[in-house]
């Protein structure tokens, strides 16, 4: 049977375990939280394998291997040690992060400071989505070129189509567990080629591989962990580690974390996790294949050398399972990217913008629009002529210089206003992405290095340091001369501001009465972690004009507010926004949903709260005609 043929069978039956996956989460969904968030129930185990394969490329793999083979040791500096310096910093946030009451990076900076600049930023996590994305896409592209002979469009056809295919069916659930699923088989994979090639050319050099591991490159400078210079060392963590802890990839499963422990515990994981394969499976691929391939110089030899080595030493049957193993890499990054720049796109900006009264089953169509459009822009960027990658270093530059200081600063630093970090993102994202288009450009000289580069060592990395200094002078100094923002923005982030707002009404109402008992018997409850959901889901006799309901209800109960549009309403009486009664539109025109993410302890306290909530809304309705009932538990549908 031809290779290809029965690589397609594999990846056809590989592809439709995916399926069921997502299948299988699809039928689970049931709230806005299962919905983005995984119903914020994953355990740090599914968290750390999917933080670090989301992070693990097919084409990465590739591409660090290649850095060691021409660069040595030094050169983890450039992607390997960030990656997992990256993760291990987002476990020591965690604390910060979890509590924070949003779905998407761009909705929180919108809560935190103003409307105006969710859609810029909207538009930035995307676009930042599509350029990783591209990474795992131009890897694919190589792998079956070399292993099959494939042409790149059939390539980038086929991982479109696939990682659509369950990612749309089963939303951040399916990306998880199915990331579990290729972490496995690509570091399978991984460790099976680091034992093959060290084997093959420790027996070419007569030398045991414990002797070819430590004599064969000593003296040469390749051991040497800093041999690029303390300084590349600092610019390169500047450039790269402030956009990867800001990434809203992994700030999503954060969230989606059964709490703080989870979440915090599962970083850790995914951080050593990521440490085996770029910090030392790839270094040692790099070595062995130096030895074998003495005559490659530049990164693009590099980047197909172990690919050459499994072509001229395995059977089609080996071929394909490492084939196999570097498809579930490139499938496990691309199937995140395209989760969370799908919700930037349905949520950010359709919901927000668009259409903000839309239905749960509305935005759920079109979040599996917005996820091909990632697809098919990662598909589009791929085919231009930039190395792996140099695609992930051009997506980070941006965001480090772009949302980092906006997002990182407003949440240690009151005094943070609206037009600081508007003046921020512009100027350091604009600042940015004219420096990359000055090198793309102007492209490099002869030893490879960028224009910029030449001009100045401060330029290094298209003169992402200069753009981040930039953003932050920004930041500070338009925020010190503005008005600061107000308790309403500041009371999700800082404890103090919102015990402004506080008001005790939990002991007026009668807990015993029938009313109440009868709210109860319908009110759904679920544990996860040190949290416990709450959800009450009404139907209405009429379908709603969403945007009179929302405006009729906060101007007859003052504790209501929007902070990132109508489509999310919450009552906001105390510090912690998650445990706050929070509405949204439900399946259709015609339901709402209350919703609640009170810590265990504080269960009590927050089912009187949604029950208060409850009552007002009742009352507004009925002012404006509109009778309500409960949906019983058992009447539930999946979205």
């Amino acid at each position: 049977m031809d290779m290809l043929v029965m690589f397609g069978i594999c990846l056809a039956i590989y592809i439709l375990v995916l399926l069921a996956i997502g299948w299988y989460y699809s039928k689970k969904q049931k709230s806005v939280v299962d919905f983005w968030l995984a119903g914020r129930k994953i355990g740090y185990i599914p968290i750390g394998f999917s933080a670090a394969a989301s992070w693990i490329t097919g084409g990465g793999i590739l591409a660090v291997t290649a850095s060691y083979l021409i660069g040595g040791l030094g050169s983890i500096w450039t992607f390997a040690a960030p990656n997992v310096i990256a993760l291990f910093v987002i476990g020591l946030l965690v604390s910060k992060i979890k509590s924070l009451p949003a779905i998407t990076q761009p909705e929180l900076l919108e809560q935190r400071y103003a409307g105006s600049i969710r859609l810029p930023v909207a538009i930035i996590v995307a676009i930042v989505m599509m350029l990783f994305a591209a990474a795992d896409v131009s890897g694919l592209m190589l792998i079956f070129n070399v292993f099959f002979g494939l042409d790149p469009i059939y390539a980038a056809i086929l991982i479109a189509v696939a990682v659509s295919a369950y990612v749309m069916l089963g939303g951040l659930s399916a990306v998880v567990w199915t990331d579990v699923i290729q972490y496995i088989l690509l570091a399978s994979v991984t460790i099976f080629l680091t034992i093959a090639v060290l084997m093959t050319a420790s027996d070419l050099s007569a030398l045991s591989i414990g002797d070819f591991i430590t004599s064969t490159q000593s003296g040469t400078g390749w051991w040497n962990p800093i041999s690029i210079g303390l300084p590349m060392v600092l610019i390169f963590c500047v450039a790269i580690i402030p956009g990867w802890i800001s990434e809203h990839d992994q700030w999503q499963k954060v969230w989606a974390a059964k709490d703080e422990k989870n979440a915090r515990n599962g970083f850790f994981l995914g951080s050593f996790l990521i440490f085996i394969i770029f910090g030392i499976c790839c270094c040692l691929l790099g070595l062995g294949l130096r030895y074998l391939f003495p005559e490659i110089t530049g990164m693009g030899e590099a980047e197909i050398a172990l690919l050459a080595f499994s072509v001229s030493n395995y059977s089609s049957i080996i071929l394909i399972l490492i084939a196999l193993g570097l498809t579930a890499a490139a499938m496990s990054c691309m199937d995140t990217f395209a989760t969370s720049g799908g919700s930037t796109i349905s949520r950010d900006i359709y919901q927000r913008y668009i259409k903000p009264d839309a239905t749960m089953n509305q935005l759920k169509i079109v979040n599996r629009i917005a996820v091909l459009i990632i697809i098919l822009g990662a598909t589009l960027i791929a085919f231009t002529d930039i190395n792996i990658i140099e695609y992930i270093h051009i997506a980070t530059y941006i965001a480090s210089a772009a949302y980092f200081f906006p997002l990182m600063v407003g949440l240690y630093w009151k005094r943070a206003t609206k037009e600081g970090a508007i003046a921020s993102l512009v100027i350091g994202g604009v600042c940015q992405i004219g420096l990359v288009i000055v090198d793309m450009y102007m492209g490099t000289n002869e030893a490879g290095v960028y224009y910029l580069e030449t001009i100045s060592p401060i330029l290094t990395c298209h003169g992402v340091i200069v753009s981040m200094f930039l953003s932050a002078a920004a930041i500070v100094i338009f925020s010190l001369i503005t008005k600061q923002s107000s308790v309403y923005n500041l009371a999700p982030f800082f404890d103090d501001e919102a015990k402004k707002l506080e008001t005790d009404e939990v002991t007026k109402v009668n807990t015993e009465s029938g009313d109440y008992g009868g709210y109860r018997d319908v009110l759904h409850t679920e544990v996860n972690g040190e949290r416990e959901h709450l959800q009450l889901d009404l139907k209405a006799s009429a379908p709603l004009n969403w945007d009179r309901f929302i405006e009729e209800l906060r101007t007859k109960n003052t504790a209501w507010f929007t902070s990132s549009g109508s489509n999310t309403v919450y009552r906001l009486t105390h510090a912690d926004l998650l445990s706050c009664p929070m509405i949204s539109r439900g399946n259709n025109e015609q339901e709402i949903w209350i919703a609640a993410e009170p810590r265990v302890e504080k269960t009590d306290v927050a089912q009187v709260e949604i029950y208060l909530a409850y009552k007002e809304i009742v009352e507004t309705l009925q002012s404006m005609g509109i009778l309500t009932d409960f949906i019983k538990l058992e009447d539930r549908k999946a979205i």
